[in-house]
């Protein structure tokens, strides 16, 4: 890439910590794009190891190296070759082991390596960019004592990664997001707490495996004791990134510290009292008093006010790569938070992100925590501001479950969004005899905490396989998506989102109340046994802005216009990116990721208000109003001075069309396949799949050789076989017992090649042609977003007759009663 040119408008810098990549999105004073750089961990440091950026073990365990996130930040001359050694427990790093052993390493094996902050210094004015904003995965670093309480100074003659190696840490390799080897602590804790209703009004949340304070309890009492001895500070992935970049240390923010299940958040507003560690629950996961006050040292204190600066930039940054020493740093905060404010929702939309984790937030009025949701405090307000908050719902169980059935019944994501499409509704045309299926493979949160397992539904009665088995890429992902319609209701009884949610703005078209809807829905509810109208839509999101691989497939975005009777926008850049690679969850080469962009923005609100206050005058008198406020008017001031024109989507990223493999790339959640012992259902040649659409009929018996029952589980992976002569993208080797991973196989495409054993050719499948953008309102199209779903009142209509049975069949499983 030729550098920009080397004088110019501020610029500001969003930088992003994702679990397969380390990201860069630059924008200008009017928040067009003007650069991306990112490194990708596995292609560029390969010495890991990492899959996707991270490890798996046995027990549900997702975890990544730390000290490749240091790496990956700054440059480093690295050994040629050497492989990272995968221990659980690792403490040390055989690079630096090895130089420490000579002194120096062999000249021969030495190669340079150029990353994030080597390719902005390289590619970008970097004396231009006046902010620096960022996030972070949900992970933990564990420092050692060795540091504290100084952070340690940085040389900036010498490379980061060189001054900060592995032995720095008491654990060399964090669980993240993904990881569920905490959950069964998290509900114990739950347990001590006094149930998830008392454990939710205490800190906000109920139990879930992500929470800090599982994970804190499972090292204490499941590691060995050297780790927790040896610890003198824990901190997020977000304000260790922070860390780095201002060279001391970097408190969290309240959002975030309401994550770890260890805060009490005080919600009055001008209230004597304000939020803090709560003593109690400390005391739980530390086992003590002493512990726990040892615990609340680790964590620090928490920075109340996300409204302003953090600190400015460190001196390495300024002296080794030209950043100037008044850059300002703005609070890092959650990956899925900087999403979030990179789409400034309106009251009563809903922000749904297909991943690893899928997650919808929605903005909230009012602090009232229920184990029905978790909440935060909004990361971009000022301290004068009417406090304002974000709801989050989740579900763990996402793209590993939509990969393993795009494995079992499928060859590529094409053919699974075909499936998706030609199957009606509910798996079947009929009224009484709908399917219904639950893929909880690993443990989830409220009210599925406690369940784990597949189970399918025809006509109520549980099943090892449906007779169609064409319908279960449908039902699944319908299970997934009614979950959140279903959660979503229960959430808004509660008033937290605000007592009316108008779904009739002027920039969103609704279709009106249907008969049914207007007639007696308190009574109808009631009769229905549940506590809110299945044919009400007038509580749901009036908007649905979607990210993530799976919001790619026509199907998907079609389906969540569907069951929220809603219309679905996507970001550009995104919709842009699809059309390059539509099946990773990995922005294209070029194309920014929203959470980046989301640091970005924030960058920029946070740079007016301090030239604001230099300037003497108060943000409201220069305009500056709240985040999304800001953020929408800085959007419509540059699309009027441009004359409509979109905002840019990529800096030389690549044509569309459907290309690359997206191995290696997208975010990676591979999932132990031997202990699931599932057999792969063949798709069909082309031709005979489109036979089946013709005739309706169903896959023919012969070709399910005992499908993904439950007398199935723990069957040997090394028996397996597939019914052609290919199996690539579809099965993986009993060595290996990891599954294809969601959103990051190759789609099978180009012609048939034969294979090198001289057995049959792989037979041809097209590519996955992914949503493309529908004719947008102006006021949607300046902020980027770009229509991809019609909402559908009679096809809502067709789901919420099935959401009372939904309910029962998930209550039964809730209950245990299958």
């Amino acid at each position: 890439m030729a550098p920009v040119p080397k004088a110019g408008p501020p610029l500001f810098l969003g930088l992003e910590l994702a679990t397969d990549q380390l990201r860069a999105s630059i924008v200008d004073e009017s928040l067009e794009l003007v650069g991306v750089e990112c490194v990708d961990f596995d292609s560029e440091l390969p010495e890991y190891q990492t899959q996707g950026g991270i490890f798996t073990t046995p027990g549900d365990a997702y975890t990544t190296p730390v000290d490749m996130w240091a790496k990956g930040l700054g440059a480093f001359r690295g050994i040629k070759n050497f492989r990272y050694q995968r221990f659980t427990n690792l403490d040390f790093c055989i690079i630096p082991s090895i130089v420490t052993l000579f002194g120096t390493c062999p000249p021969t094996t030495l190669q340079h390596q150029d990353f994030l902050l080597e390719k902005l210094s390289r590619n970008y004015d970097v004396t231009r960019i006046k902010s620096i904003g960022g996030c972070a995965q949900h992970a933990v670093v564990w420092w050692k004592s060795t540091p504290i309480p100084s952070f340690p100074a940085l040389d900036p003659r010498l490379p980061l990664h060189s001054q900060l190696p592995p032995n720095t840490f008491s654990l060399a390799n964090s669980p993240v997001a993904q990881d569920t080897s905490a959950h069964t602590h998290a509900l114990a804790l739950e347990a001590l707490l006094g149930g998830p209703d008392i454990m939710a009004a205490r800190v906000g949340t109920c139990a879930n495996a992500s929470i800090l304070a599982a994970q804190l309890l499972r090292i204490r009492e499941s590691w060995t004791s050297d780790v927790w001895a040896r610890t003198g500070k824990v901190q997020l992935a977000s304000t260790f990134i922070a860390s780095m970049v201002v060279g001391e240390w970097v408190n969290m923010g309240e959002a975030e510290a309401c994550a770890t299940g260890m805060w009490t958040h005080t919600s009055a507003q001008g209230s004597p009292t304000q939020g803090h560690w709560d003593d109690g629950v400390l005391e739980i996961v530390g086992g003590s008093r002493e512990e726990g006050r040892r615990i609340r040292g680790w964590l620090g204190e928490v920075d109340l006010a996300s409204g302003r600066k953090v600190a400015n930039v460190s001196r390495y940054l300024s002296e080794r790569y030209g950043f100037e020493p008044d850059t300002v740093v703005t609070p890092f905060t959650s990956d899925y938070l900087s999403v979030y404010l990179s789409l400034c929702p309106s009251p009563g939309d809903a922000v749904l992100s297909f991943g690893p984790m899928d997650t919808l937030l929605a903005p909230a009025l009012h602090y009232h925590a229920t184990r029905l949701y978790t909440l935060f405090p909004h990361p971009a307000q000022d301290a004068g501001e009417k406090r304002r908050y974000i709801a989050m719902l989740t579900s763990r169980n996402a793209d590993v479950p939509r990969a393993l059935v795009r494995d079992m019944y499928t060859k590529s994501w094409s053919a699974f969004d075909r499936l998706v499409a030609i199957v009606p509704p509910g798996g079947s045309i009929g009224l009484d005899d709908k399917l219904f299926s639950f893929w909880l493979l690993q443990g989830d949160s409220y009210p599925l905490s406690h369940v784990k397992g597949i189970y399918r539904f025809e006509t109520g009665i549980k099943v090892n396989e449906f007779r169609d088995l064409r319908a279960n890429p449908r039902c699944l992902l319908e299970s997934q998506v009614l979950s959140f319609r279903v959660r979503w209701s229960r959430m808004i009884s509660t008033g937290v989102l605000g007592s009316h949610i108008n779904r009739n703005r002027g920039n969103v078209q609704t279709p009106g109340p249907s008969p049914i809807a207007a007639t007696a829905p308190n009574s109808r509810a009631t009769s229905l046994g549940l506590p809110f109208d299945p044919y009400d839509f007038s509580p749901l999101p009036a908007r649905v802005l979607v990210t993530g691989a799976a919001a790619n497939f026509p199907s998907v975005a079609n389906l969540v216009g569907d069951v929220f009777n809603a219309p679905v926008f996507m970001p550009n850049s995104q919709v842009d990116s699809a059309q390059v690679v539509p099946h990773r969850n990995a922005p294209a080469g070029g194309f920014p990721s929203r959470a980046s962009l989301g640091g970005a923005y924030f960058a920029r609100w946070i740079w007016g208000k301090e030239r604001s206050s230099a300037s003497g005058g108060s943000g409201t008198a220069r305009g500056l109003g709240g985040f999304e406020d800001e953020i929408r008017r800085l959007h419509g001031k540059r699309w009027v001075a441009s004359g409509g024109t979109p905002l840019r989507t990529n800096v030389n990223g690549p044509l569309g069309g459907n290309g690359g493999s997206g191995a290696n790339s997208g975010t990676s959640t591979p999932f132990p396949r031997s202990n699931l012992g599932s057999t792969t259902v063949v798709e069909e040649e082309e031709d005979e799949m489109e036979e089946m659409e013709q005739s309706g009929g169903m896959l023919n018996a012969s070709v399910f050789a005992g499908g993904f029952a439950d007398r199935d589980l723990g069957r040997d992976l090394g028996r397996m076989r597939t019914l052609t002569g290919s199996t690539i993208d579809t099965t993986t080797s009993a060595g290996s017992g990891v599954a294809s991973t969601a959103f990051t196989t190759p789609e099978l495409g180009g012609s048939a090649s034969p294979r090198a054993n001289g057995g049959a050719a792989a037979p041809q499948t097209t590519s996955l042609t992914p949503v493309t953008a529908m004719p947008t309102a102006d006021s949607e199209a300046q902020i980027g977003l770009a229509k991809v779903a019609e909402a559908d009142v009679d096809a809502f209509m067709a789901y919420a007759a099935i959401v009372p049975e939904y309910c029962r069949l998930e209550s039964m499983l809730c209950k245990t009663l299958v």
